[in-house]
């Protein structure tokens, strides 16, 4: 027969037991866990594809989190690809750019496309490093690639516009289908003008109607003028004046020139040719 008191003692004595075999047993996954947790929780970046949808993340790590993010991250990196290159975004906060570009290259290299991204970005600009554009563009090819929005439009600005060849057509088209609201614009553009495949002005209407939707300001220009003019779809003239509106509250000057010309369709001129006023409606 046991007492209480004994009873007491072998309760205690498993009850430490069990937690000794829990922080000896699964200690370091814990620890892993949370190192991520916290390394999610100051340094995450809302438009990497690798970070989970119930995670916030965070545009621009605060400068009074980049000692937080680098101290967790670091532990996390092992194990995480996220963590790695979220490890790569602390140091360049940091301006710690030696690390910076290490650490994204390392990611890189375990397919992290937004580390490809932001490691084009600092070739493209010669920030931390010297600035080399053939880097940065073989650094975006291979993000756009993989269906990374941000690597399809960097290429694209990189090169100067859309670039006219079907494999790109095919990498804006992975970008716009993942919702990319620019690759959806920039495919309707290159839809619409037969870059790279043949021209197909319906899909083209309906690609810049995905990315009007999301407030892309060309994409709204757009869809003033295909509405407008009948272009592969319903002509609606009152539609393209809502769209040109919207156009010109987020600043396209294009929209403001169109709206003024639906508005104002004929040019009076005198016997000299010269325009004397406009007739609007």
């Amino acid at each position: 027969m046991v007492n209480r008191s004994g009873a007491v003692s072998i309760a205690c004595a498993v009850s430490v037991a069990l937690v000794l075999g829990i922080v000896s047993g699964r200690g370091s996954v814990r620890a892993q866990s949370a190192d991520l947790a916290l390394c999610d929780r100051v340094a995450a970046d809302p438009a990497d594809p690798d970070k989970p949808a119930d995670i916030k993340g965070t545009r621009d790590i605060a400068p009074s989190d980049i000692g937080t993010a680098i101290k967790y991250c670091r532990v996390a990196a092992a194990k995480s690809r996220r963590a790695l290159y979220q490890l790569g975004r602390a140091y360049a906060a940091a301006q710690q750019w030696p690390e910076a570009v290490r650490t994204y290259r390392q990611a890189a290299d375990k397919g992290s496309t937004t580390a490809m991204v932001e490691l084009g970005v600092m070739f493209g600009t010669g920030t931390g490093v010297p600035q080399d554009a053939a880097q940065a563009r073989q650094l975006f090819e291979r993000a756009a690639a993989a269906g990374n929005p941000r690597g399809v439009t960097n290429l694209a600005a990189l090169t100067g516009g859309t670039p006219n060849d079907p494999q790109s057509r095919a990498m804006f088209t992975r970008a716009a289908e993942s919702g990319s609201p620019e690759a959806q614009y920039q495919l309707g553009l290159m839809t619409s003008e037969g870059v790279g495949g043949p021209r197909d002005d319906t899909a083209a209407r309906a690609w810049f109607e995905k990315a009007a939707a999301q407030g892309h300001a060309g994409a709204l220009e757009r869809m003033g003028a295909f509405a407008q003019s009948g272009r592969g779809g319903p002509k609606d003239a009152n539609a393209a004046k809502a769209y040109y509106e919207k156009a010109i509250a987020l600043g396209n000057e294009d929209a403001k020139a169109a709206l003024q010309r639906a508005r104002c369709p004929y040019v009076i001129k005198d016997k000299q040719g010269r325009v004397v006023t406009d007739l609007c409606f």
